[in-house]
């Protein structure tokens, strides 16, 4: 899945790409990846690889953006792939996580 914001960080303009992979390793739980780019660069940006749900990827993003000068233009969000419409679901009751006060 992937997620496309506009945005700024320190000011300057720019564009910014959520990519989230979801690994099912069994029936009962499912895995997060998540990378963050900015512009074309991705950013090393995590504590951990692996995230045990979406709301926990989209919390460490958000506390990335807040001591890094990041904003997202929440109007501009871009999803760039079809998702599965769980995953969409999942995406959009979670993604108040990034834009919390």
């Amino acid at each position: 899945m992937v997620v496309q914001y506009k945005g700024e960080q320190y000011g300057k303009s720019t564009t910014f790409t959520i990519r989230i992979i979801g690994n099912n390793l069994s029936k009962s739980s499912s895995n997060y990846q998540i990378d963050l780019l900015i512009g074309e660069k991705q950013i090393p940006t995590f504590t951990t690889a692996i995230h045990q749900s979406l709301s926990n990827c989209l919390k460490e993003i958000y506390l990335f953006r807040k001591y890094n000068g990041i904003k997202f233009d929440a109007s501009s969000e871009k999803i760039a792939t079809k998702l599965v419409p769980y995953d969409q679901v999942l995406y959009n009751y979670n993604k108040y996580a990034l834009f919390m006060a």
